[in-house]
């Protein structure tokens, strides 16, 4: 159809590092495309993204009946996007042993031909899809790779590494390399002046889908096609050595969205807006100095202990909003409130004297009085029962939905399950994870 770029969207991983924010209960994984994200579902920005950027038909890769009917409940058919939205059949299932192989088996079980964006839907992008375009022409490429320019230091031990020529070509690639290795490679970067960044994949791909299905068809991809086959690690490396051409191009920005850390990093970053799309999309801010976005309804929500709305308590000064704060629809917010770097959910509580910095809240959560939240992630409906004279503090943890957190609480570097109730507990080390009340009790 011309120059019709399509939208081929990878959502059936489980989101494993990604828990507890990917669990509704102890053995309930929800799709990664659902995590929630600044108000919408991770899959809603990316469809939005690409449909402002000209893409207007999607197929969905989905993986298990869960899997599929959770995406399917909330994008549809495309109708509310005004886009067309596809979805791979679940008998099919099993044909989709890594993300490459899927990729491969589903474009030729939907006839694809032309250019297609393939993405997944850990991560939250700032790319140009025109520049995209125009470096995968100018290198007549089978598959083009949306890269991200990273520091020795940020790859090392983390990140997979391309080596390119001069035109841009993809030559190489190093899977996650010491620092040493880095600088062995490259040695320019070693230099005491350089400040030199490296090409990583994005995980983004823009690609010839006639050329790969041709590709697919040899006989030594059919075989790993069979067992396993993922982009960076087999697919990619694969076309590289048999001659294919795979070429590198820039995007601004990559947030990912796959642990923890790495979400709330991305969320401070999208609050800080260092995404200028994602920024437009959020509208208007309610003030620019601090930038911070208020829902309407929030604003004229009374607290329970002073009657006043939130707009007044900013007004007078007794909460205290941002910098990059957003906060969604009828959420409550007491006296004495202190929020930055933080994004809450629609219908939370938020009590007096509550200090929150660099969290997310989920919908309709409970952040009991003077509670101290940072860097942590609170799921949806949870309870944090703080109280002045015995705070609640959570430092650099997580805590699933609809879990219960008693006064006292203290905890640093801990995930907690969903439903779990959590007695006054504190000492805990960092890295514990309390799926169940087993765990809970060895503590005690």
């Amino acid at each position: 159809m011309g120059d019709e770029t399509l939208g081929i969207i990878l959502a059936g991983g489980r989101g494993e590092r990604a828990k507890p924010l990917t669990l509704a209960s102890a053995d309930y994984i929800r799709s990664k495309a659902l995590i929630p994200f600044v108000g919408r579902s991770v899959v809603e920005w990316l469809v939005e993204s690409c449909r402002d950027q000209g893409i207007r038909r999607f197929y969905v890769i989905a993986q298990g009946a869960e899997n599929h009917s959770q995406i399917k409940l909330v994008l549809g058919h495309g109708e509310r996007f005004g886009v067309e939205i596809h979805y791979s059949r679940a008998r099919l299932d099993r044909y989709n042993v890594g993300s490459g192989a899927a990729t491969l088996h589903n474009l030729e079980q939907w006839d694809l031909t032309g250019r297609a964006l393939v993405l997944p839907v850990d991560s939250v992008f700032e790319f140009d899809l025109r520049r995209l375009k125009d470096a995968h022409d100018a290198a007549d490429a089978a598959v083009t790779v949306a890269s991200v320019g990273r520091t020795p230091e940020e790859i090392a031990g983390k990140y997979g590494v391309m080596q390119t020529s001069p035109d841009g070509l993809v030559s190489g690639f190093v899977e996650k390399p010491t620092l040493d290795r880095v600088h062995r490679i490259f040695p320019e970067t070693s230099l005491p002046s350089s400040v030199r960044t490296l090409p990583t994949n994005a995980g983004m791909y823009l690609v010839d889908c006639g050329r790969l299905r041709l590709a697919a068809r040899n006989p030594e991809m059919i075989r790993l096609a069979q067992q396993r086959l993922d982009w960076g690690g087999d697919l990619l490396p694969w076309l590289v050595g048999r001659g294919l051409p795979v070429a590198a191009a820039p995007i601004d920005r990559l947030g990912d969205l796959g642990s923890i850390a790495d979400y709330l990093a991305t969320l401070g970053d999208v609050l800080g807006g260092r995404y200028a799309w994602m920024r437009r999309a959020m509208g208007e801010p309610t003030s620019t100095d601090p930038p911070y976005w208020i829902h309407e309804s929030s604003l004229r929500t009374k607290d329970s202990v002073t009657g006043t709305t939130l707009a007044q308590k900013i007004s007078e000064g007794s909460v205290v909003i941002g910098p990059a704060v957003r906060i969604g629809r009828n959420a409550e917010i007491g006296p004495c409130v202190k929020l930055r770097f933080s994004d809450i959910g629609d219908g939370v509580d938020v009590d007096e004297g509550a200090r929150l910095s660099r969290t997310a809240i989920g919908d309709s959560a409970v952040v009991g009085p003077y509670a101290r939240i940072t860097d942590s992630y609170v799921g949806p409906m949870a309870r944090v029962h703080s109280e002045r004279d015995n705070p609640v503090r959570l430092v650099h943890s997580a805590i699933g939905e609809a879990a219960d957190l008693r006064p006292g609480t203290r905890l640093s570097g801990v995930s907690v399950y969903p439903r779990l109730r959590v007695p006054a507990v504190t000492g805990l080390p960092t890295g514990t994870h309390l799926t169940s009340s087993d765990d809970i009790l060895h503590w005690i």
